[in-house]
């Protein structure tokens, strides 16, 4: 069984047993997350869709841990104008482990 979870403005597909990194989630590591917004429902051939939301469906995680991901370098420049500007950027992020996914 599958679902598909909308959590930090993006949408994830998971299963019982999948680990994801996703936007930080305030919770402590061990703490049981439990994520209500499930777009959609499947297993197998069956597929259930929300409108916009599955009724009574639930996704439970559990925090492994957090961190943050690599850099990612910013570099702007205006030729013949004197012109630079560098920035770096590091995302945080939770690692979650999901281990039940239904109703």
């Amino acid at each position: 069984m599958y679902a598909v979870i909308k959590t930090g403005g993006k949408q994830y597909k998971v299963a019982a047993g999948d680990k994801l990194k996703v936007e930080q989630i305030t919770a402590a590591v061990g703490q049981e997350v439990v994520f209500d917004q499930v777009l959609a429902l499947g297993a197998g051939e069956s597929l259930v869709l929300g409108t916009p939301l599955v009724p009574n469906a639930t996704v439970k995680a559990t925090v492994v841990a957090h961190g943050l991901h690599d850099k990612v370098r910013i570099f702007k420049m205006r030729r013949r104008k004197h012109y630079k500007k560098s920035q770096g950027h590091r995302q945080q992020y939770t690692e979650l482990l999901f281990t039940a996914v239904g109703n």
